[in-house]
């Protein structure tokens, strides 16, 4: 960030995944693999840059509809018992899971996390907007190469490209990669809210995911999540 002669006028993140060969490791931070691979690095990027004053107009946030639940996809809403800081925190490292982390779960609820955050963060920095952006069921991505060879081999050449598009549970990796496009450009997009896709699918048209998911509008959620995010920074 100190080497950066211009400030940002639109941040991208879109680092992420399903965390690599060992998803539920530690890092030296203290947090899984899964959650410092989607989230963490990204938070501490959008910190530097706005105690530097270089972010100036809009941060994206490459979401997942994961986050609200995907019942076609067998991705369960997240449900959490109190959704406080040490329930948060617990999940960045990995003990709410009691040593048998299921890896679409836990992505699920890294993404939800993160979409809290960048709420929080919509609304402590009104002068920037962050928008949290779902690519939807984007082709071509490698997304699941770290999964075991069947499931990846099921998913890359049969599911996706094949079987997801019929079901409207796919899309062209262009027409992903438009979804980031519209949301750093559109003016009538809100700041502070999660886009993606509608209920049943994750392709189409884009509309606000708190009409799934009403606690990605609970800013004491938001908050919690933020809080628990930085005691690992």
């Amino acid at each position: 960030v100190s080497g950066l002669k211009e400030p940002i006028d639109a941040l991208i993140m879109n680092a992420g995944g399903m965390g690599g060969k060992t998803p539920a490791s530690l890092t030296t931070d203290g947090v899984t693999q899964i959650f410092a691979t989607n989230v963490l690095g990204h938070v501490v990027l959008v910190d530097e840059l706005i105690k530097a004053n270089k972010l100036k107009n809009i941060a994206l946030f490459a979401g997942s509809e994961a986050a609200r639940g995907i019942k076609k996809m067998g991705m369960k809403q997240p449900n959490l018992n109190t959704s406080s800081v040490d329930e948060f925190s617990s999940i960045m490292d990995g003990s709410y899971f009691n040593n048998n982390m299921n890896t679409i779960e836990a992505y699920g609820l890294t993404k939800y996390i993160a979409a809290l955050w960048m709420s929080s963060q919509a609304r402590k920095n009104p002068n920037i907007r962050f928008i949290t952006m779902s690519p939807g069921g984007t082709q071509g991505t490698a997304v699941m190469d770290d999964m075991p060879a069947i499931q990846n081999i099921m998913f890359k050449y049969i599911m996706m490209p094949f079987i997801l598009p019929l079901m409207g549970m796919a899309h062209s990796l262009e027409t992903g990669a438009k979804r980031f496009v519209d949301g750093i450009s559109n003016s009538a997009l809100k700041s502070g809210v999660f886009y993606g896709s509608k209920k049943n699918v994750i392709t189409g048209v884009i509309v606000d995911q708190s009409e799934f998911f009403d606690d990605l509008n609970n800013v004491e959620y938001q908050n919690n999540a933020a809080a628990a995010i930085h005691k690992f920074i």
